[in-house]
């Protein structure tokens, strides 16, 4: 049964085009193919990204899929005692 009128990427594909869109690559739908994506809010100059974290939606104008997710804002730079794979080895 699905959600009637809610036209939401499937999950393969919202994690896709999140990741194009975190890469800074040209977005293209994975539905219709069309490059035809438009990101609210618009992306700002800076390469240094928001200040806090904010809620980023990305729209086909095409055949109207959409999908959200939550930009971070500015963390501290990681060392390899903050990842848990290393303690394994």
């Amino acid at each position: 049964m699905g959600r009637r009128g809610i036209k939401e990427y499937r999950a393969p594909e919202a994690l896709a085009l999140i990741a194009a869109d975190r890469e800074h690559v040209p977005l293209v739908c994975p539905s219709c193919g069309t490059r035809s994506i438009v990101r609210a809010p618009r992306r700002r100059g800076t390469k240094l990204g928001p200040l806090a974290p904010e809620r980023v939606t990305l729209t086909c104008q095409s055949c109207g899929r959409h999908a959200s997710y939550i930009e971070r804002g500015r963390e501290p730079p990681r060392d390899e005692t903050m990842d848990p794979h290393a303690a394994r080895a």
